[in-house]
């Protein structure tokens, strides 16, 4: 049984861990430039590694703080 935890996440998976809309974790990610666009033919994919969610989470919690 493989039990490792994978080093890299899509954005659709990052979103769902983070809790966030896609639309919102992409638009964090072009501001702060956080993860990394991988092309395959006319696929396009945005991986992000567990310190860059961490980092995401960090400033997504500050831009609400910021709001309220």
């Amino acid at each position: 049984m493989n039990n490792q935890v994978p080093k890299f996440v899509t954005q659709a998976r990052a979103s769902f861990l983070l809790g966030i809309p896609e639309a919102d974790l992409s638009h964090i990610s072009k501001e702060s430039g956080l993860g990394h666009l991988e092309r395959a033919g006319n696929e396009e994919e945005t991986y992000f590694t567990y310190e860059e969610l961490r980092r995401i989470c960090m400033l997504a919690a500050h831009q609400m703080q910021a709001v309220h």
